[in-house]
C-alpha cells in the first residue's frame, strides 16, 4: 500500500513509506520534517499496519486534527483531511507500483476470461480420456 499526504495549500507531498513515521520540526529525529512554527519539534507518529494508517499525537502544542477534530490517536482513511497544527493535508492511500502491476495483470486475465470461443474447435472428452489426462506424467 502506498500512502501519501497531499498538501491542501502549499508545500511538498509526503510519502509515508515506513511502518512508523515520526513527523515534526526536529531534523535528525523526525522522518518527515515540516518547517512551520506551529508544528512541534516531535509532533506525531503515523503508523502503517495491514494496509491501514493510524495517527498518534505526541503531546504537540497545537495538536493534530482529522477532519477538523482534534485527536490524540485514531485511524486515518483515504480522503481524510489531516492537520498537523496549521499545516493541512489530504490523505491518499492506494496500491504501490508492484500492487498496481499485479492488479493490471489480474485485469488482463479477467478480460481474457470474457472472450468467446467457437465450440466447434473443441471435442468432448469421455471419463476415460479425462482419467488418462490426469494420470499422464508428461
Amino acid at each position: 500500500m502506498q500512502a501519501k499526504l497531499i498538501p491542501l495549500v502549499q508545500g511538498r507531498e509526503i510519502v509515508i513509506s515506513k511502518d512508523v513515521t515520526i513527523v515534526g520540526r526536529k531534523q535528525g529525529i523526525c522522518d518527515v520534517v515540516i518547517e512551520h512554527p506551529s508544528i512541534s519539534k516531535i509532533h506525531c507518529v503515523v503508523a502503517r499496519t495491514d494496509g491501514l494508517l493510524f495517527i498518534r499525537d505526541l503531546g504537540s502544542t497545537n495538536g493534530t486534527k482529522v477532519n477538523g477534530q482534534r485527536v490524540l490517536r485514531g485511524a486515518i482513511l483515504p480522503g481524510d483531511e489531516l492537520a498537523f497544527a496549521k499545516v493541512k493535508f489530504k490523505v491518499f492511500m492506494g496500491p504501490d507500483d508492484a500492487e498496481s502491476l499485479n492488479a493490471k495483470e489480474r485485469t488482463e486475465v479477467i478480460e481474457a476470461e470474457g472472450m468467446t470461443v467457437d465450440s466447434s474447435e473443441f471435442e468432448l472428452l469421455d471419463e476415460d480420456d479425462m482419467v488418462s489426462l490426469i494420470d499422464d506424467d508428461d
